[in-house]
């Protein structure tokens, strides 16, 4: 029998009722960035308050019409309690909830993932409230818990039919023509994500309870996944006022809420590792934790070796929006620590990229693409599947040993931001350079790890006005970037960097230019450029 979310946070509800689910932050009124108090919200509580929701929802939808089965928005920030509520409320009343952060801010967009997902409604945040006024389906506004009224609706019931109903539609993390894509979750899929998370999320210590602290938006799959390994095993989440805290907030939660072990996206892991090389405490603080799961992308080397001489215990979680958790590092002190393997209980295969196969022989320095085969229990909707029927992931790997890789990053054009989110930077590029063809001669966008990209273009003649043309490009493809998420839009014009032409390093044969390089390269540069605009 296929377990949910649902079942499993009614046998932990049961299980842990009076255990700490959520630790919220009550913000000091005289202080508003500061937190004051750490409230607890039990398991029992949670469980019911979801129920409570979902009364409240099957009646608003029922009333409009809208049959269960149905897709519906949530157009939400996903790091609050309310959001969480809202996300298990809407699935517990029988719908399924289709999941937009606020980082994607352009209703229009909103509105044609609506139409691709044949959604029936839309709940979005007060804050949006006069961007839904054109909206094609009936919009709710994400009502606080205290506003219920469930006096006299009853809990509907709910089970799918099949293992391949849909129980979310979550999307791709980076636009993709203009839009994010579709990434419907089955129940099946959500059963392989609870049997993976539940592996990584395993206590330390059964005679203790678990603290971890989310580490992003329920509307992304990297929170909703760690969150499934956390409810079943009775763990304990803490949610902070933002997924960038402080070293200091760090310290503080570690301390007042009891934190043993750590998940954060690498970028955000690595401000507090080298915060760490001058601050005792922080260090005494990171070195005290069970583990250290950190994902998105690889830390540099140089953080990962200070960390591990330190020893701090880290473990590298490599996955995708598409399948969720696929790869977890080894761990510990040795010299493999850092290699992955894949999860058990999963179909994968790592194939050569130039197509060739050889069964059972491991190609060391051999660049391997990992794909997901179909009869893998994660693999994603056929929607997403390869016209072979497994899905390839693009991810590029070597096998160092056997059943152990190492990461060589994408066989494309995306790279990672900051917070582990996905930005098409060929889609950037195509549309500058056709759209400013008269004025720039070549153009890279960069900015792996970082909050935003930024555009390194060579000008069609050195002897132009640079503000000129920095705010000409802007005015040529802001239309481009209101239609991407926040992450990938440079709206900026300091964030295009000009230089002479032929400064930026190309490939020998082809003559295309080299985005890593170019990280390199200007690193000095684009760390202050990054410092400039975070101040101000």
């Amino acid at each position: 029998m296929l377990q949910s979310h649902l079942s499993i946070l009614e046998a932990s509800a049961s299980r842990y009722a009076a255990y700490p689910l959520f630790r919220t932050p009550r913000l000091d009124v005289r202080a508003t960035s500061q937190v004051d108090a750490w409230d607890i919200v039990t398991y029992q509580h949670f469980f019911h308050d979801v129920e409570a929701t979902a009364k409240f929802w099957a009646r608003t939808f029922a009333f409009h019409s809208i049959p269960q089965k149905s897709v519906v928005g949530l157009w939400i920030s996903g790091s609050t309690y309310l959001d969480l509520l809202h996300v298990y409320g809407v699935s517990r009343a029988g719908y399924i909830p289709q999941l937009f952060s606020l980082r994607l801010p352009n209703p229009v967009v909103i509105y044609e993932l609506l139409h691709k997902a044949g959604a029936k409604a839309l709940i979005y945040e007060s804050a949006f409230q006069a961007n839904v006024a054109d909206s094609p389906v009936p919009t709710f506004i994400c009502a606080s818990r205290d506003l219920m009224d469930t006096s006299e609706a009853n809990l509907p019931s709910f089970s799918p039919t099949t293992a391949e109903e849909w129980a979310f539609v979550f999307h791709t993390s980076g636009s993709t023509s203009g839009s994010p894509k579709l990434v419907p979750c089955s129940y099946k899929w959500v059963d392989s994500a609870i049997c993976k998370s539940g592996q990584i999320s395993r206590p330390f210590n059964i005679d203790h309870q678990d603290v971890t602290v989310s580490m992003g938006s329920i509307c992304h799959i990297g929170q909703t996944f760690m969150f499934l390994g956390s409810l079943q095993h009775g763990s304990c989440v803490v949610l902070p006022g933002t997924n960038g805290f402080s070293s200091n907030e760090l310290v503080n939660m570690i301390e007042r809420c009891r934190i043993n072990r750590l998940n954060q996206f690498a970028s955000f892991l690595a401000n507090h590792l080298r915060n760490s090389r001058t601050d005792c405490k922080l260090l005494e603080s990171l070195q005290s934790l069970d583990e250290i799961l950190y994902s998105g992308l690889p830390l540099a080397r140089d953080e990962e070796e200070w960390a591990n001489s330190k020893g701090i215990k880290l473990r590298n979680l490599f996955g995708n929006t598409e399948c969720g958790a696929m790869l977890l590092s080894i761990g510990g002190k040795g010299r493999a620590a850092s290699l992955l393997q894949p999860l058990p209980g999963t179909s994968y295969t790592f194939q050569p990229i130039d197509g060739a196969t050889t069964p059972g022989h491991h190609s060391t320095g051999r660049m391997l693409e990992l794909v997901i085969l179909a009869d893998s229990p994660d693999c994603p909707d056929k929607s997403l599947r390869h016209k072979d029927g497994h899905f390839h992931t693009g991810d590029l790997f070597v096998e160092v040993a056997s059943g152990s890789y190492i990461s060589r990053g994408r066989d494309d054009d995306w790279i990672k931001t900051e917070n582990s989110l996905r930005c098409d930077t060929k889609a950037i590029e195509d549309n500058t350079r056709s759209s400013c063809n008269h004025i720039i001669r070549e153009c890279v966008v960069v900015g792996i790890g970082r909050p935003s990209p930024a555009m390194f273009v060579e000008l069609t003649d050195d002897s132009f006005d640079h503000e000129k043309v920095r705010r000409e490009v802007i005015r040529k493809t802001r239309h481009f970037s209101s239609r991407r998420y926040l992450h990938e839009r440079i709206t900026s014009p300091h964030m295009i960097i000009i230089v002479a032409q032929n400064t930026l390093p190309r490939t020998t044969t082809k003559g295309n230019i080299r985005r890593k390089a170019v990280e390199e390269q200007f690193k000095a540069q684009l760390d202050e450029l990054y410092a400039s605009r975070h101040s101000l």
